[in-house]
C-alpha cells in the first residue's frame, strides 16, 4: 500500500502544543487587527486546522497586503520567491524587530 503524504506530513513535532497546554485558540486571537504594511510571524496554531498555510511556511516573517473575508493575504519570501498566502488569525503573530 502507497504511503500518505497528506498536508500535514511529516509534522508530528512541528504541530504538536506541548504537554499541558492542549487548550483551543483564545479569543483575544479574533480581536486582533492586522494593517497592510503590517510584519507577522506565522505560527501554526495545531489546535485549528482551517486557514492554517503549509507547514513550509511556519516561522516564516511576512507582510500583510490586505485582508480577505476574516483572513488575511500575507506576502512571504521563500528562496528567491514572493508567494501570496492567505491564513487566519489565529495562524499570525505581530513580529517586531
Amino acid at each position: 500500500m502507497p504511503d500518505s503524504k497528506g498536508f500535514r506530513f511529516k509534522s508530528r513535532r512541528l504541530l504538536t502544543k506541548p504537554t499541558g497546554s492542549r487548550q483551543g485558540p483564545n479569543p483575544e486571537i479574533y480581536l486582533q487587527e492586522f494593517q497592510p504594511g503590517d510584519r507577522v510571524a506565522i505560527k501554526i496554531n495545531p489546535s485549528v486546522h482551517k486557514g492554517a498555510p503549509h507547514r513550509r511556511y511556519h516561522g516564516k516573517i511576512g507582510e500583510v497586503l490586505g485582508r480577505r473575508g476574516r483572513a488575511y493575504v500575507v506576502r512571504v519570501r521563500l528562496g528567491e520567491k514572493l508567494k501570496t498566502l492567505t491564513i487566519l488569525p489565529d495562524h499570525l503573530v505581530r513580529w517586531s524587530a
